[in-house]
């Protein structure tokens, strides 16, 4: 499949990314990642091992899009609760009456 990474042009194909990131230990996943084989790791380590440019040159938005149209399971950063928010059960005491514990 050709996709344009900071502006240069790569034939990626599913069995090239596999073969490329076989044996690449992955970093700490802290934001935006991609499912190879078993292990999760992080787009921008994906995309400079793939592409060999350095992270600045290309966003982890490029990645993702060639990632999910080879087919690879990607995941979005997990959203955080928001501190403070009552739970259901806390909510519903609440409009009863009850005094609230957070």
């Amino acid at each position: 499949m050709r996709c344009v990474i900071a502006r240069f042009p790569f034939e990626l194909t599913k069995g090239g990314v596999l073969e490329s990131m076989k044996g690449v230990k992955p970093e700490p996943v802290t934001g935006q990642s991609v499912i190879i084989g078993r292990r999760h790791y992080p787009v921008k380590q994906v995309g400079q091992i793939i592409t060999r440019q350095d992270r600045r040159d290309f966003s982890a938005a490029e990645v993702l899009r060639a990632m999910a149209q080879l087919g690879f399971t990607c995941r979005a950063v997990p959203k955080a609760a928001p501190v403070g928010t009552l739970s259901p059960m806390q909510h519903a005491s609440a409009m009863l009456g009850a005094p609230v514990t957070v």
